[in-house]
């Protein structure tokens, strides 16, 4: 049994360039000096964190003597030494290298945590991009080196966030205690926590059945979901599968799912590979199911993460079956699937008015390891109907032999795609005809897909920056499986 993934899937955070870290500085004392607009903008921040502030600047703008309060006060002379003692942090807008240097030398004799703005050689720590959904808040460091693009993240992050999270965020911290008494540690309260967080990423703010929620407590058993994860891009993840993944305990993973995928997921959840690929060590189907049933009844959120689809020869319906059959709950979260993933890589439309009004998934390799003996070959010749062949690496040639018996001109357009998505990927395009001697070219161990029919002739008309820009399939989609 193969239960411990490689190394780079052990490692649970890659390299940070920076540690993101939170002051609390409510009521605490904050040294700003300097009276420009960069020293009124840190002022203005500081004092929103519940800081008091004192400003030491001969001259002051009129942005920053807007400012002046009880909670921001002016000192309109040179800052001295001494004006740092009993600082919480101290910020300075210094241009001169030599009053840099001067600055920073107190800030050490006292211990202070000290940043000159928009000068990164001489700062400490350092201010980052904001999403404000107070008591959520997010900070975003591109560790001084592109803070162009961090106001980029944020301008991201600012789209999935709703204004109502702060609203649901307070009722948290009113709840918390409440929790605290009448909930286990462990699964019971992440379970609660998990419910709430489903609400919060809701169109609607919390309302009073919200706040005198009721607490029963969860229940010990365990789950299941089966997550697809998609060709390797985690951009084409679901919102639904990050969330599975950050409320996962343990995550049984496939060795096609790529690292960045997994950086999405919950740090301390396990993380175990049970990849199953051709000449590879791999954990046996029912090694898998008895893993899962294990860590359900353990009272574990357990994430199944496929390549691609799940339900997509993925072997689902055998584990949905087996769970089912013990009384554990088991959910999908789809993924995008190969054929679709290759269809958007190249820009071609798996259907077509003129060429193609159906597709089909076909399995390229029985339990056997070979063509499976019950495939309607004379309706896969219909070169319009695009049939894109999964796990088809070793079997391609028998395709090719099969089709063309079957009248199926060895003209007709092919595709074969290789790694699709990861850092080895290979596509080739040509005919069924060429495509036999083309596939030496990709490793067995390779997954690799097998495109055949008219559409695939089909070119898009320019090439966009996005290479997963996903197309809109139509017509009828079928799937043809052992």
């Amino acid at each position: 049994m193969q239960t411990v993934s490689s190394q780079q899937s052990n490692k649970r955070i890659a390299e940070l360039a920076v540690l993101p870290v939170f002051f609390d500085l409510r009521g605490k004392r904050v040294v700003v000096i300097g009276g420009g607009e960069p020293a009124a903008w840190k002022t203005e921040l500081l004092a929103a964190a519940g800081a008091q502030v004192d400003v030491y600047a001969e001259e002051v703008c009129e942005e920053l003597s807007a400012l002046a309060s009880t909670s921001i006060i002016l000192h309109p002379r040179p800052w001295t030494p001494d004006d740092l003692e009993g600082a919480a942090l101290a910020i300075a807008d210094i241009e001169d290298d030599a009053e840099a240097h001067a600055f920073i030398a107190a800030a050490k004799a006292l211990a202070v945590p000290y940043n000159v703005i928009d000068r990164p050689e001489f700062c400490q720590f350092q201010f980052g991009a904001i999403v404000n959904r107070s008591p959520v808040v997010v900070g975003i460091s591109t560790a001084g080196a592109a803070p162009i693009l961090g106001q980029a993240v944020r301008r991201r992050i600012e789209t999935l966030l709703p204004q109502t999270l702060t609203q649901w965020a307070l009722l948290a911290a009113k709840l918390r205690g409440k929790v605290m008494d009448q909930l286990a540690a462990g699964p019971q309260r992440r379970a609660f926590w998990e419910r709430l967080a489903d609400r919060a990423f809701g169109s609607r703010a919390p309302d009073a059945s919200d706040e005198n929620i009721n607490l029963p407590a969860a229940s010990a058993a365990g789950r299941v979901t089966l997550v697809g994860a998609g060709p390797g891009d985690a951009e084409l993840l679901t919102i639904k599968a990050v969330r599975a993944l950050q409320s996962a305990d343990v995550i049984l993973f496939d060795d096609l799912v790529s690292s960045e995928v997994l950086e999405l997921a919950r740090r301390e959840a396990k993380r175990m590979l049970v990849g199953k690929r051709a000449q590879r060590e791999s954990c046996a189907q029912d090694e898998i199911n008895a893993m899962m049933l294990s860590l359900a009844r353990q009272g574990k959120h357990v994430v199944r993460l496929k390549s691609g689809d799940p339900m997509i020869f993925g072997r689902a319906g055998e584990e949905i079956e087996m769970l089912e059959r013990h009384g554990v709950g088991v959910s999908v979260v789809p993924g995008i699937s190969a054929g679709l993933a290759l269809a958007s890589r190249l820009g071609v439309s798996l259907t077509h008015r003129d060429h193609a009004q159906s597709v089909r998934f076909v399995t390229g390799h029985s339990r056997k390891g070979v063509l499976p003996d019950t495939l309607n070959w004379a309706a896969l010749a219909d070169p319009a109907t695009t049939s894109v062949y999964y796990m088809s690496r070793r079997t391609l040639p028998g395709i090719v032999t099969e089709l063309s018996a079957r009248g199926m001109s060895l003209e007709t357009p092919a595709i074969i795609a290789g790694s699709l998505g990861r850092a080895d990927e290979q596509i080739w395009r040509g005919t069924i005809g060429e495509a036999v001697n083309a596939v030496e070219a990709f490793p067995l161990s390779a997954p690799t897909i097998f495109a055949v029919g008219d559409a695939l002739s089909m070119k898009r008309a320019h090439v966009t920056s996005d290479p997963w820009n996903l197309s809109q399939y139509t017509d009828s989609i079928g799937i043809i499986h052992s």
